[in-house]
């Protein structure tokens, strides 16, 4: 593993990301909040969850102090959840910019890192899945959230 692939791994995270938030700000908001859906949340939580679990292992990866659990303050609307989404992806494409590849070898959290890098994506296609099942009992599908679909997308 090297960077060129972490980078494709959370260019994929960003591209499947979108796809979700933008059928979710369709959502009429007594939907986006409504909980206890899957495991105690909603639409909204999942992907408040997500974007916080995002938050704060990037931190640590930066080695910045881990933010307050995103998911503990009042629910942002889908449109702005999206804005925080985008301004998480701004930091994280600071943060891989300067990553090198022996540091994606070095050790984080008693892991190598590309580990908990790779890890991070993975915990978005759950929540992403599970967004999208919600997604599409409403009657808005994201469609194909697969990686081996955005690859062509990008050529990779």
């Amino acid at each position: 593993m090297d960077v060129a692939d972490i980078r494709f791994m959370f260019a994929y995270d960003r591209w499947a990301t979108n796809k979700v938030l933008a059928l979710a700000r369709t959502v009429p908001f007594e939907d986006w909040e409504e909980s206890n859906r899957i495991d105690r949340r909603g639409l909204g939580g999942i992907m408040v969850h997500a974007l916080g679990a995002h938050e704060r292992w990037r931190s640590g990866w930066q080695g910045l102090p881990r933010p307050a659990r995103l998911e503990d303050g009042p629910l942002p609307s889908a449109a702005e959840l999206t804005d925080l989404w985008v301004a998480e992806w701004v930091a994280l494409d600071r943060y891989l910019d300067g990553l090198t590849d022996a540091q994606v070898r070095d050790q984080f959290d008693n892991l190598t890192l590309w580990h908990t890098l790779v890890h991070i994506v993975n915990h978005g296609t759950q929540h992403r899945s599970e967004a999208a099942v919600l997604l599409t009992i409403m009657g808005r599908s994201p469609g194909d959230l697969d990686l081996i679909d955005f690859a062509p997308v990008t050529g990779g």
